[in-house]
């Protein structure tokens, strides 16, 4: 059985920044605590070296910011266990088996008087879906994951809606193009959009998520931004042709996912069909990292000290 704790060898690992001299240095961030249960990365969709690197650069930025935290990944539509594409259930269930392990040294331990695990009733792993927001199909074979592995594990909430994916999105529509990099600066593009259609897969609960990052990001570009599921036909067309009624003439679709829950061909379709250019999905933007871990602490009561406001976008 594989248990992966770590990026495969090769790939390059995101290491603690160093610390800064002079009074207004960042502060340090908190140390992961000893014992304390991995936090595993449900990764959804085919497995791949992309989305292999796209997790594991996400994890890589969680470890920054929490130096000596666990972090594993497991995906959910693997058919098998493999070393290079490890299954959710059996990750969890390898993390059971050393929870356990622990628990049997801890009782020694207090049997010869000493201290005892600070963790022994924590849960055996922390799974944090790879999931910008609620799909319901997805979220279900990951419950099924954890059922399957007998493990006491904790399913966390996905990782939006949140301002730092507005960031995020952001981010992507200048990279393509499609905004201003930098509002305080007025720096302006001639492809610049009006209207902006933020593309979420997992239906109509997917797509109210959706909607409030959107409100987020309208406010960051000034321009109306509305929800549409990609997985709903002729939805993101509709979304588009309702934003150039009230006005907008130069639209863009904006992929609210991070990459592996849906096929690139159905965005690009998509933003065909409805007329409009597209920037590319989240990825391993650091904000993606920095919620894996939010969420991660939160289910464990953890302090941290990422930068979890969003900011503008330089």
């Amino acid at each position: 059985m594989s248990s992966p704790t770590g990026p495969a060898n090769g790939l390059p690992v995101r290491m603690p920044r160093p610390r800064q001299p002079g009074r207004h240095r960042r502060p340090e961030p908190a140390a992961a605590p000893a014992g304390a249960p991995p936090l595993v990365l449900a990764v959804p969709g085919t497995p791949s070296v992309t989305t292999r690197r796209l997790a594991e650069e996400s994890l890589s930025i969680a470890r920054s910011e929490l130096p000596g935290l666990d972090a594993r990944i497991g995906y959910i539509d693997v058919d098998g266990d493999t070393e290079d594409f490890p299954a959710l259930e059996a990750v969890l269930a390898y993390a059971a088996a050393q929870r356990s392990a622990r628990t049997s040294e801890a009782a020694e331990a207090q049997n010869a008087d000493e201290t005892p695990d600070a963790w022994a009733q924590a849960p055996d792993a922390v799974v944090v879906p790879l999931l910008a927001g609620p799909d319901s199909a997805v979220l279900r074979r990951i419950r099924q994951s954890v059922m399957n592995s007998g493990s006491a594990s904790e399913l966390t909430d996905t990782l939006g809606p949140h301002p730092l994916l507005a960031e995020a999105l952001h981010v992507r529509l200048s990279e393509a193009g499609l905004a201003r990099a930098d509002r305080a600066r007025l720096f302006t593009v001639a492809t610049a959009a009006d209207g902006i259609v933020l593309a979420t897969v997992g239906g109509e609960e997917a797509v109210q998520a959706a909607g409030i990052t959107g409100m987020l990001l309208s406010a960051r570009l000034a321009v109306p931004v509305l929800a549409a599921a990609l997985d709903e036909e002729g939805a993101v067309a509709r979304a588009a042709d309702q934003l150039r009624g009230s006005g907008s003439r130069n639209m863009a679709l904006a992929p609210c996912l991070i990459g592996p829950e849906v096929d690139e061909t159905l965005t690009a379709m998509a933003a065909k069909e409805a007329g409009c250019s597209a920037a590319e999905p989240l990825g391993a933007y650091p904000a993606v990292g920095k919620l894996a871990l939010a969420k991660y602490a939160a289910a464990l009561g953890i302090a941290t000290q990422p930068s979890l406001q969003g900011a503008p976008v330089r």
